[in-house]
This record gives C-alpha cells, structure tokens and sequence, in this order.
C-alpha cells in the first residue's frame, strides 16, 4: 500500500463500510468507499467470524476496486455496550535528579493511569489525559519542561471487554487487514463532524447505529464523558414491523420514506396503501401511529443519554448542542424531537474537514464513522506506515496495541 494512504473499516451490526483516503499536497482525497451487509455482528460484538470475515471483504474488495490500491492495514472502529469510559488517575516520581518533566515522565503517568484495580477482562483502547497535577497543587495541560517531585494526571480511561477485542481482532485478521489501531467509533465520527470550538465550549455527538447508540460528551476541548446503549435504529424498524403486522424489510422502507418523529406534525388521517409497497400486503398504514411508534421509541434513547447528562451535571447545558449521525439520523424529524427531548439545540453532522475525490459520500450519516477512522490514520501515522499485528499469538496483540492505543483526540 502506498505511504500516502489511509484505510477505516467501521463494522456495523448490519453492514460493513470501508473508506479509503489519500494524501497529496495538503488534500485529503477520498478515493475508494465499499460496503457491504453484515449479520455477524450484535449489538457492537461478533458473534459470527465467518460472515463478519465474508461482509469484512467484501466491502474490502469494492473499495480496493475503486481505489484501484491494494489495501494492508486499517484503522478499525468498534462500538457496543460492553465499552465502558471512567475517570482514572496515575502517579509517579519524576525521573530526573534536577526535577525537570520530560516526556518518558509524562508516558509513564500516563500508563500508571492505565493500571485500574479490580477490572478483569478488561482492555483498555483509550488514555484521554485531562490535566496534570504537579506536587499535588499545580494543575497544568503540558507539564513537559516544568520542575516538580511528584506527577499525577487525571484522564478518562476507554476500555472493552477482551473477548469483544479478541473477537473482532481475529475477523479482521481473518480478512488479510493488518490492525493498525482499535477506536471506539463515536471518537471517529467526532473527529470529522466537530469543530475544534464545538469541543471547547461543549457539544455533544450521537451515534444512532443499527443495533447500539453511542455517544460522546466534549467539554473545554476534553472528552468528558461516553456511554454506548444497546438501542438503535433497527428496533424503530422492529417496532414498526410489530405494529403494523408487517415483514422487516417494509417496516424499514416505511421508517425510511414516510416516518416522521414528531407525531404532532403528521396528519390524523394520512395513510399509505402498503400493496403499493409490497404486492403481498393487503392493508393501510396510518402515518401518525407510524410517527408515534419512531417517537416512542427515538425518545427512550435520548431519555436515557439525557439521564447520564444529568448524571454529570450537563443536562441542557451544552451550548454546541447535539450533532447526530449514523443511520438513524437519517429518520426525518429526528432534529426536532433531539431538540425538545434534549433542550439543547441539535443538527445532523457535516463533515468539517475539506475533502475531494468522492465527496457525495460525504451528506449520508452512515458514512461519517468510516471516513473519520480513515482520517483518525493519516493523523495517527501521516498514512506512511501500516502496522500488521499477528493475532495468531493474540496476547502479542493485545501488548502492542496497548502500545499504540495511547493516542488520543485533539
């Protein structure tokens, strides 16, 4: 693979997208996409490795044809219920006799922070240093330089169930990718749809994925907080499906084509003949009890990510508001119903960073994750180095990516 390419694969609970970048002159090009249909993945967690592998190449292959490169290594997102965020802190003494910080000092704090007691089959994907503290008073951002005895950081510390590491880590390795790093999706998607002035005075960005919902808190340039829930966009489709005594693949055309989140703004009496959809249905569709259904069930996962704002004292009070993404931002009224459930302005995310090559890409919400992995690499490794990790010896894999999985958002 060239030096000036960047590979994300973000791998859903039901498909598989693969993006790849390239880097010329201070552009970023978007030169290949794929996707592909994946039922191996539930709820964040592969369950299945051979049609994970099977949907991995697939996507793979269609992107790599476009591109017209071969691909060696990808950054991987990964998402579910099982990733956790906590505070964490690390100290050490400072190493040098003269008391002045270096950057071994600052790893090595960094890596203290890493040691949380009583978290077996835990792994650890992100070090997110906050601040650090000089002899017990100083509160700084950058230490590097200064003179002290003592240094302690305080950082938000991301971590994932081994097995889901395991599991994904294998498929991938399965499909002839090399890893060259694991990121919790909402970090990727963050890193293409927020500004740098959204993340300093607060915002707060979702993620409204097939199967899970996950989600990011910034603050004062600082992740704050994340959570994923295991309730996507699917379950409105589900919902819709049991309602209306309909198959899976109706219910989703209607979400798609005709739900509206807001019931308040649908007509009583409005209703869609379903033979026209499907020659096999005999019955109407009442487009407000359609609508009520998309509420009911889009306001239990804002209610629950409103509760762990409350949690820390961030409930209405973001003023960047809500950036939303994935599949279920595609839902219409969506912004609408974030707004009142929330009390927080709220929008569906646009790519920030300027980018060329395939750039009709760039208005769908299903496309962010990927893209923003595949810039999470060129910033990662200025994309002139893939790492392939053997995970034939998967403890060997989980040493060096406890190595690389240091780094962290701006």
């Amino acid at each position: 693979m060239r030096n000036n390419i960047s590979v994300g694969i973000d791998i859903g609970s039901t498909k598989v997208i693969t993006c790849i970048g390239q880097f010329e002159n201070g552009t970023t090009s978007i030169i290949g996409v794929g996707k592909s249909v994946n039922q191996g993945v539930r709820k964040g967690v592969v369950v299945d490795i051979e049609e994970t592998v099977s949907a991995i190449s697939t996507s793979l292959e269609e992107a790599e044809r476009m591109a017209g490169v071969p691909v060696q290594g990808a950054v991987i997102g990964m998402t579910g219920p099982h990733i956790e965020s906590e505070e964490s802190k690390g100290v050490i003494a400072v190493s040098r006799p003269d008391g002045e910080i270096s950057d071994s000092d600052v790893e090595r704090a960094i890596e203290a922070a890493k040691a949380i007691p009583n978290r077996l089959n835990r792994e650890v994907l992100h070090v997110m240093p906050k601040n650090f503290i000089i002899d017990g008073h100083e509160i700084i951002k950058d230490p590097v330089g200064m003179t002290g005895i003592r240094l302690e950081v305080a950082a938000n510390i991301i971590t994932s169930s081994t097995n889901a590491v395991k599991s994904l880590a294998k498929a991938v390795d399965q499909a002839g990718i090399g890893l060259i790093e694991l990121v919790f999706s909402p970090l990727a998607a963050s890193n293409i749809l927020l500004s740098k002035r959204q993340i300093d005075i607060g915002v707060l960005l979702v993620d409204i994925g097939a199967s899970t919902t996950s989600y990011a808190v910034y603050e004062e340039g600082e992740l704050l907080f994340c959570n994923t829930i295991p309730i996507g966009a699917m379950h409105i489709t589900n919902d819709i499906a049991i309602g209306l005594r309909t198959n899976i693949d109706l219910a989703e055309m209607i979400k798609l084509k005709y739900g509206y989140a807001v019931p308040d703004k649908v007509d009583e009496k409005e209703e869609i003949d379903l033979k026209k959809l499907d020659k096999n249905e005999e019955n109407t569709a009442n487009l407000k009890y359609v609508s009520e259904i998309i509420e009911a069930r889009l306001n239990e996962i804002f209610l629950l990510i409103k509760s762990d704002l409350h949690k820390i004292e961030r409930d209405g009070t973001l003023p960047s508001g809500v950036v939303l993404t994935g599949g279920g931002a595609k839902i219409e009224g969506v912004v609408e119903l974030a707004k009142e459930t929330l009390r927080l302005p709220a929008q569906v995310g646009k790519p920030i960073a300027e980018l060329t090559g395939l750039i009709d890409k760039l208005d769908d919400p299903i496309y962010a994750t990927g893209i923003g992995l595949m810039l999470r690499g060129k910033n990662k490794n200025g994309g002139e180095k893939s790492f392939n990790f053997d995970v034939s010896g998967i403890d060997g894999l989980l040493g060096k990516m406890r190595s690389t999985l240091k780094h962290f958002l701006p």
